[in-house]
């Protein structure tokens, strides 16, 4: 390579490099928005459940070019965000207008609120709510199983389901169930009205469905009606086959030899 060509291929590359510079000048001062928040988390501290909370998320348009707020979700349908606009001028604010109501929540509670916008370096944004729920002394249920299998029955036999509800709560707990044709009963006596629990204690009830005049397969729910504050009603999912006494000789046949097989092993 003489000298000539030598400056020639010199010469070509600072050609590139002061292109290769200008277009990512240009690039770099392309008007764009650019989404900035105040704050993007708002905790509260020893709040009554129940207390509807608001807080207004206040942002700016830093950038050049106009801002579009294209979507405002929330992490629950407890909570619920407007905003005020939904384009912003460069350089102008905005906010995000937040409602959250702690009616059946309690303890540390954190919510989310998903802001989507035209800002090409962060199309979302993640806003939080954030609450210390207290509540006062109160019962609170709770039930070791809330969806129970209760295998066969013989029709014209009670499908039966044997359930323990705990109190886990500072006062007593008053439980009353709801169905149209079931029977409850604690212990050997059968519950007509409101049962009542004592705080930390645990009460084993049986619930018995009659199943006359139907077969195949049960499905039903009892509803559980408590003073607890946060679960006023509580359903239980109670399930069953019904067979006749020919289908079950039936069923008896057809498996007696895996039957007679575990008892010979």
């Amino acid at each position: 390579m003489n000298f000539r060509e030598a400056r020639g291929q010199r010469l070509l590359l600072v050609i590139f490099m002061l292109i290769a510079s200008a277009s990512f000048g240009f690039m770099g001062s392309a008007e764009q928005p650019r989404i900035s928040f105040k704050e993007t988390v708002r905790r509260w501290e020893k709040v009554k459940e129940g207390t509807k909370l608001k807080h207004e998320f206040i942002f700016t348009n830093i950038g050049n070019a106009p801002l579009v707020i294209k979507k405002v979700t929330t992490s629950c349908g407890c909570t619920a965000a407007l905003v005020s606009e939904d384009i912003i001028p460069p350089s102008k604010q905005g906010k995000i207008s937040v409602e959250f109501d702690t009616r059946g929540y309690f303890g540390s509670v954190i919510k989310q609120v998903y802001v989507e916008s035209n800002d090409p370096v962060e199309p979302q944004k993640t806003l939080e709510v954030q609450a210390e729920i207290e509540v006062p002394p109160s019962p609170r249920l709770e039930l070791d199983v809330y969806n129970y299998e209760a295998g066969l029955a013989l029709a014209g036999e009670d499908i039966q389901a044997k359930i323990k509800i705990s109190n886990r709560g500072e006062l007593d707990l008053r439980v009353e169930f709801v169905h149209r044709n079931a029977s409850f009963s604690a212990g050997d006596k059968p519950i007509s009205g409101a049962i009542k629990i004592a705080p930390g204690k645990t009460q084993e009830v049986l619930v018995r469905l009659p199943t006359e005049n139907r077969s195949g397969m049960l499905r039903e729910y009892v509803l559980i009606k408590s003073n607890d504050p946060l679960r006023s009603t509580v359903s239980l999912y109670i399930s069953g086959y019904i067979v006749s006494l020919e289908q079950l000789r039936e069923l008896f046949q057809k498996y007696r030899h895996l039957l007679d097989k575990k008892d010979s092993l």
